[in-house]
């Protein structure tokens, strides 16, 4: 019996020993090499100091999960490399979400393009960019404390309720209202003519108060925050493409089997989020019409309020503000 039972002991170490070190794919890890060489090109001439917020990424794969530029990797996960760590997977393979997973900083937790709304090595490259910009809002001082004070959780501590709040997306009139401010800001952005654009634009700023007017104080403090959150971090993924329009990828990237060229991308970004919006349904799309929406809107104020980004995070949750009264358009 005693040998049995060291015989035993032996294999299961053998198995042990066996077991091969989790490797990033090679194409992944081409991938986030490029995020943060693309991110360290352009973040800061879209958004002032971007390039001092904390860009922790963890890539979701089919089994494992790989942890990178983390500022205090946590004691669970293994480092498998320099500046690389690693655990079983334990988040879907197809999450694209930005949170405090392991405390603070926020990390990026994405699963390989295959698995994601992005499909390919350029949209995912830009998804991330997104992804980034929630980081740079988490870390804006006061930021949680600023979210908490919306009142809006009714109890809820897990975050939830960002994605669950019961907003009225299909009360007829609130449908109504938002159809015709979506129309009205589509006009606004597509239009070439200044003087033209002058009076859209008016007209815009006056029906969005007749819009928000209507809806309860929760539910206004919630569709704005939900527009200053996903919307404008839309808005930045969509500049960034447009930022990287002359950037020159890494030659092992743009031998990605499914590599587009940014200068193709990012001629098709900002129509691409303009068509989206142009079909957007608040009664069947709830609260994703907040993604375009928003990112029109940050085109609008582009115009409107050149300099608005310089107080973005001085006026944080909300872009109201900056429709209110009637600021000078650049033409």
């Amino acid at each position: 019996m005693r040998n049995l039972l060291l015989l035993l002991l032996m294999a299961i170490s053998a198995v042990a020993q066996e077991t091969p070190t989790p490797q990033l794919p090679a194409q992944d890890a081409i991938r986030i090499k490029e995020f943060y060489r693309l991110a360290a090109a352009i973040q800061d001439g879209i958004w002032p100091g971007w390039s001092k917020t904390p860009a922790p990424l963890m890539l979701v794969t089919a089994e494992t999960e790989f942890l990178t530029h983390h500022p205090t990797p946590p004691k669970e996960l293994k480092k498998v490399g320099e500046d690389l760590y690693v655990r079983s997977r334990q988040f879907p393979v197809n999450f694209q979400a930005t949170f405090p997973a392991f405390g603070p900083p926020p990390v990026i937790v994405i699963g390989e393009p295959a698995n994601t709304i992005s499909k390919t090595s350029t949209p995912w490259l830009f998804t991330a960019m997104h992804e980034h910009f929630h980081q740079l809002q988490w870390a804006q001082p006061g930021y949680l404390d600023a979210v908490n004070a919306l009142g809006l959780s009714r109890g809820d501590t897990t975050g939830m309720w960002m994605l669950n709040y019961p907003f009225p997306y299909e009360k007829p009139e609130v449908v109504q209202g938002f159809s015709q401010l979506r129309d009205l800001l589509l006009r606004a952005v597509n239009e070439p003519d200044g003087a033209t654009f002058e009076k859209l634009a008016s007209e815009y700023i006056a029906q969005r108060k007749k819009f928000f007017a209507q809806l309860s104080d929760d539910d206004h403090r919630y569709f704005a925050f939900q527009l200053w959150q996903e919307g404008i971090a839309r808005y930045t993924e969509v500049r960034a493409a447009e930022a990287a329009a002359q950037y020159r990828p890494d030659a092992a990237f743009a031998a990605l089997s499914d590599f587009e060229s940014f200068a193709s991308y990012s001629a098709r970004a900002r129509r691409d989020t303009l068509g989206e919006l142009k079909r957007a349904d608040l009664a069947t799309w709830k609260r994703e019409v907040v993604y375009s929406f928003g990112a029109a809107e940050g085109f609008l104020l582009d115009r409107i309020h050149p300099k608005w980004k310089d107080e973005c995070f001085r006026r944080m949750l909300s872009t109201d503000s900056y429709f209110e009264g009637r600021p000078g358009v650049s033409r």
